[in-house]
């Protein structure tokens, strides 16, 4: 099973897309925008999160960088 929180590679312009369980969430421009839209979702502890793959799944780049590709 994939994990619910997916933050996609980042975009040519700079920021990573998010869906969580298969909803795009938004664009997050950081670790702070990515909090906020898991905060809104209702998990938990959201900041807790984004180093637990069993829930967030970081694709095409490295964990934690949102620079333009």
């Amino acid at each position: 099973m994939s994990a619910p929180v997916v933050i996609h590679r980042p975009s040519p312009t700079g920021g990573r897309r998010v869906t969580i369980r298969g909803h795009i969430a938004g664009l997050a421009m950081g670790d702070t925008d990515v909090v906020e839209f898991l905060r809104r979702a209702g998990l938990p502890d959201a900041e807790t999160l984004l180093d637990h793959p069993e829930w967030v799944e970081w694709r095409g780049g490295r964990a934690h960088e949102y620079r333009a590709a």
